[in-house]
């Protein structure tokens, strides 16, 4: 009984000691780095998985010529089945009935699209009206935020 009792107590003493080494070291307990930060850092960009990076314009182009090959399958592909089945079709009747609603449908994205542009380079008509004295304050206002526990300081210039 008296070994497992001193073999406990030896196992006490051990993990007091150890604590009190942890608890004697001297740490910082925070840290401030004023080193400014980079604008531009010098790791070379790495390739993302998926498409890859694209100005928005060119991403609805590519959507656009996408739909556009799926919607030129399915009328081509009507066609050749008119064709099959009917044994005597003439081709060209078969391409401008089923070619129309295509045709159609593109002329008309393509006027929504120039609509939209149009709409989009006016600029908005903007009507303001003051009485009394109007004060312009032309502060600007620049913010830094360091740290793990992140502090704010926000100075007015």
């Amino acid at each position: 009984m008296s070994d497992i009792h001193a073999s406990e107590v030896r196992q006490q003493d051990q993990a007091r000691h150890l604590i009190e080494e942890a608890f004697a070291i001297e740490r910082p307990t925070s840290y401030r780095d004023d080193t400014p930060l980079p604008v531009v850092g010098d790791a070379p960009p790495v390739a993302q998985p998926g498409r890859p990076p694209m100005s928005q314009k060119a991403t609805d182009a590519s959507a656009l010529m996408l739909s556009a090959g799926a919607a030129s399958l399915l009328v081509g592909g009507s066609a050749s089945l008119v064709m099959v089945a009917s044994g005597y079709a003439d081709p060209v009747v078969c391409g401008v009935i089923l070619g129309a609603p295509t045709v159609l449908v593109l002329a008309l994205s393509r006027l929504v699209g120039r609509a939209k542009a149009v709409v989009e380079a006016a600029p908005p008509t903007i009507h303001q009206h003051y009485t009394g004295t109007v004060v312009q304050d032309s502060r600007s206002i620049s913010t830094t935020t360091r740290g793990v526990i992140a502090n704010t300081r926000n100075q007015t210039r």
